[in-house]
């Protein structure tokens, strides 16, 4: 795809269903990783051209576990920085079925101990858009609603993506 000028963006996940510990999702995590650059060396991807979009490395739902904003950024970047190679310009987080805030906490911790080799951002579904929806409900009149919802979000993740986002800002909306 990048002979036709298009970027690759690879996205390998490890979902989040499931029991598994925050462990788990690392050894899983870094063999998917692993695999994927072997390939992407094969195929003769430039790399510097290239953008990776992964799950956090967090337990799994149904766990029992709830890992703090540090060991999953620990974990994350642990993870990242034994397989990712730095010619990577850019790492684009999905949520993958976290709550709004516990996506958002969690990438400014990954953030907030950089620096890193890679840009680290997001690309959110579920974890941008479930606010605003729900503010919308469906009805035009809630529309400005879901509007300044949706902004607060980005918002919200954009400064998580500068590793300077904190709690209290969350209700200053």
């Amino acid at each position: 795809c990048q002979e036709a000028g298009i970027v690759p963006i690879v996205e390998p996940e490890v979902l989040m269903d499931g029991a598994h510990s925050i462990d788990t999702c690392y050894d899983v995590s870094k063999a998917t990783l692993i695999k994927l650059y072997d390939e992407l060396y094969a195929a003769r991807v430039v790399l510097e051209g290239s953008i990776l979009k992964p799950n956090m490395v967090i337990s799994g739902k149904k766990s029992g576990k709830t890992d703090s904003p540090e060991e999953i950024a620990e974990k994350t970047i642990k993870l990242f920085r034994e397989v990712v190679p730095a010619a990577v310009p850019g790492i684009a987080f999905l949520s993958g079925g976290q709550e709004d805030e516990e996506a958002t906490a969690n990438l400014n911790a990954i953030n907030a101990i950089g620096p890193h080799p890679w840009k680290l951002t997001f690309s959110y579904g579920r974890a941008l858009q479930a606010a605003p929806q729900k503010a919308w409900s469906g009805k035009a009149s809630n529309i400005a609603a879901g509007q300044a919802a949706f902004t607060h979000r980005a918002h919200m993740n954009h400064l998580a993506a500068l590793g300077k986002w904190q709690p209290a800002l969350e209700k200053a909306a």
